[in-house]
């Protein structure tokens, strides 16, 4: 087992990021960070600050040129070296799919299995007021489509370590992570509790009335929207979906088979997406169980507006999900004295703005 540089009881999703980085880099020799901004006083918001001094020939900090920089990810893999390669919103990284989809996910296959190119790819989800249609984008769906790649979306500072440990040093795939800038200044508990798959899907909270499938971020607004349920004794069962690309098709139907009613949560757009995966799932495994027809939230069928006013209308928030849930569960809205207050993730969360 890994020895951890962070043994504190509370730690941020960023703060989690920066330990795993560093104690990777210590403990695994082979470990290489190389992407734009690995070196700069920010530091990838603080994910690799200072590792440069500490590891100079180790933390690269390169052009825009993602294409080629993803290509050196290949020679190094081959090499017998892990790289890392960072990008600060994930839009970027659709200037590497020819090397993640024509080489990297296909590798293996290509030449019968005689080569292993493990790595990691850092994409960075933006979300705030001012990203806009080409900073905010949660490409997820595109990439877990394709055979070879490892798609994951560590939902708390436990998954980032678990995760991040288990790839580096265990796992002999890319890894594609989509790390959702809203939750960097989360604090979340550290349980040190070591999984023996950290790529697995997860109940997060039992439940007897709805179940509610959700990944990264959306897996707090669940939570969150679940405490104002509470006080109507509806009871949510809660999965995070953690691995999109090996989702845990047995717990997801056995968990709608006990609820008989669905609310899937996405952080990007519902058409062709994770929606679309569990109700394959669903369809296929012929379980015609549900009571009432599925409910589906996303994103807006459009680009993320600019302007605030319109990107809160863009996203779901916490009072959609409590009005999917008490219309699944036909609770009477005249019984209800309190509703959640209509408020954007950005106002919730921590707000930036600005790349960094």
């Amino acid at each position: 087992m890994m020895k951890s540089n962070n043994s504190k009881s509370k730690i941020t999703y960023r703060e989690a990021i920066a330990s795993s980085m560093k104690t990777n880099m210590i403990n695994n020799k082979k470990v290489i960070i190389i992407g734009q901004g690995v070196t700069d006083h920010k530091g990838t918001f603080g994910t690799t600050l200072n590792l440069n001094k500490k590891f100079p020939n180790r933390v690269i900090e390169t052009p825009i040129s993602e294409d080629s920089i993803a290509g050196i990810c290949v020679g190094l893999s081959l090499k017998g070296m892990y790289p890392i390669n960072t990008h600060i919103r994930a839009d970027f990284s659709l200037l590497i799919f020819n090397q993640l989809i024509n080489l990297i996910a296909k590798y293996k296959y290509m030449f019968g299995g005689l080569w292993e190119i493990p790595m990691l790819f850092r994409l960075v989800i933006g979300r705030s007021w001012g990203q806009g249609a080409q900073h905010s984008q949660s490409l997820q769906s595109l990439l877990a489509h394709i055979p070879g790649l490892t798609v994951i979306m560590p939902s708390n500072s436990d998954s980032i370590i678990n995760s991040y440990n288990y790839a580096i040093n265990h796992y002999n795939g890319p890894v594609i992570s989509f790390e959702h800038r809203l939750l960097y200044e989360i604090q979340f508990n550290r349980s040190y509790k070591v999984d023996k798959n950290p790529f697995s899907s997860k109940i997060i909270q039992q439940g007897k009335d709805v179940t509610i499938i959700a990944c990264s971020v959306m897996l707090l607004e669940a939570m969150r929207a679940s405490k104002y349920l509470e006080k109507l004794n509806i009871s949510v069962e809660i999965i995070d979906l953690n691995c999109i690309s090996q989702i845990d098709e047995r717990k997801i139907l056995n968990s709608i088979k006990k609820t008989k009613k669905l609310l899937v949560l996405d952080t990007s757009w519902i058409k062709f997406g994770i929606a679309s995966e569990i109700s394959r799932i669903l369809i296929s495994n012929k379980y015609d169980i549900l009571e009432k027809n599925a409910i589906f939230l996303g994103m807006q069928p459009s680009p993320c507006p600019t302007a605030k006013i319109l990107e809160d209308y863009f996203y779901p928030d916490v009072l959609d999900i409590f009005n999917a849930v008490i219309g699944l569960v036909n609770y009477p809205k005249s019984n209800i004295k309190t509703f959640p207050k209509k408020q954007s993730m950005t106002d919730h969360y921590k707000h930036f703005k600005g790349p960094f």
